[in-house]
């Protein structure tokens, strides 16, 4: 099987790629188009900020290849909110395959920005979630978010309640971070190495 993290100007790819490691698969780390194109999985990883990192898969042209994939993709962090519609951050148009926009976090009374730490995860569904449990923790690490919407197959409550994870056809994304979420991550990047 061929697994391959996705290079691009953003941070967190090789915690990623040491989680995968740890699940037996070697990954490929490319911006190779046409490697991206042939691999069975597909994982776009993201610490960074949306409308920089737009501007750089636009101008490579990792936009339109990520937009075309057919096989299963997974989106963390950074990654989920590009799958959306556009973002809060930077004023950013995103990738639009999930039809919500990305909201900056605003604080009700004197909660932090960002969202960090571990926090509970409920309301699951989708292959992703196969064999996980209402409120187990998970890690997040994040200021902006994504509403529940359509493709909610998890969601978490800060300030408000949100979409911890999203499902569209043969894209999933995770706005946590399932390589920094122990048995519970793991469990969530074995079920999508075998989708």
């Amino acid at each position: 099987m061929m697994v391959v993290v996705i290079k691009y100007n953003a941070g967190n790819i090789y915690s990623v790629v040491h989680a995968l490691r740890r699940e037996g698969v070697e990954p490929l780390v490319t911006d190779d188009k046409e490697l991206i194109t042939k691999a069975d999985k597909v994982i776009f990883p993201g610490v960074g900020e949306a409308s920089t990192t737009m501007d750089y898969l636009r101008k490579s042209g990792l936009d339109a290849t990520i937009k075309g994939l057919k096989q299963p993709v997974l989106g963390i962090c950074l990654g989920m909110q590009l799958m959306c519609r556009h973002s809060d951050e930077g004023n950013a148009d995103c990738l639009g395959i999930f039809d919500i926009d990305v909201k900056k976090f605003e604080p009700k009374e004197r909660e932090k920005i960002p969202h960090m730490g571990w926090n509970q995860i409920y309301g699951l569904k989708s292959g992703l979630m196969r064999g996980i449990e209402d409120n187990k923790f998970v890690y997040f690490v994040h200021s902006y978010y994504v509403p529940l919407c359509a493709g909610t197959i998890a969601q978490t409550d800060y300030i408000d309640t949100f979409s911890a994870s999203l499902n569209k056809d043969n894209f999933y994304a995770t706005q946590f971070h399932p390589e920094k979420s122990g048995e519970i991550g793991s469990k969530i990047l074995k079920n999508f190495l075998t989708l």
